[in-house]
């Protein structure tokens, strides 16, 4: 059970430097200093930085869909569901101000690498994207459920991105109150151009 601990715990310690850092410039002996463990045991978990990598995208994904599905099975109705998707941005917001977003930003990173992980970073994004259609499904938008889980996801991103380009400014909150009026008229069945 000690051997699992310490693996999580290299991996939580990896996903916050990750985070705060990029991958490029997370270090095997900065994730073992914050651990707290020596180089020799660190290597006894993880052979090298893709595994580590692997392992953050694994930890980001369960814990987004332990989230997700926690509102369904809660008995939160689906535009309920939604408009905490949105809240994600307040819930999250210094950390966002002063990082961006850690999906986004993993995802940009690694594309700028070339990475082969990038398409594990983009699992994160399907995992919203499927989950916010199936909500917007339920919501009766069969038929463009699609597209609005994508505007969502491009609207959500884009104000990430510029939290953290402004972090002073009120942007975020505006933005989120403008996504859930939008998310009121989406739910009242109107025409909205995506």
């Amino acid at each position: 059970m000690k051997a699992l601990e310490t693996r999580q715990t290299i991996v939580a310690a990896a996903d916050k430097l990750i985070y705060e850092r990029g991958f490029e410039f997370t270090s095997f002996a900065d994730i073992a200093q914050v651990v707290g463990i020596s180089r020799g045991n660190f290597y006894y978990h993880f052979k090298t930085k893709d595994e580590i990598l692997d392992a953050v995208i694994e930890r980001r994904i369960l814990d987004r869909a332990k989230m997700l599905d926690d509102w369904v099975e809660a008995g939160q109705s689906p535009k309920h569901c939604i408009a905490n998707f949105i809240r994600i941005l307040l819930m999250n917001n210094q950390k966002i101000r002063a990082y961006g977003c850690p999906i986004g930003t993993l995802f940009s990173e690694l594309a700028k690498l070339n990475h082969p992980a990038v398409s594990g970073a983009r699992d994160l994004y399907d995992l919203f994207r499927i989950w916010l259609v199936r909500r917007f499904a339920e919501m009766g938008r069969s038929e463009d459920a699609d597209a609005l889980a994508m505007h969502i996801l491009a609207r959500s991103q884009g104000a990430a991105s510029l939290a953290n380009a402004y972090p002073q400014e009120p942007f975020l909150e505006q933005e989120v109150k403008q996504m859930l009026a939008w998310l009121d008229a989406v739910a009242d069945g109107a025409t909205i151009e995506t």
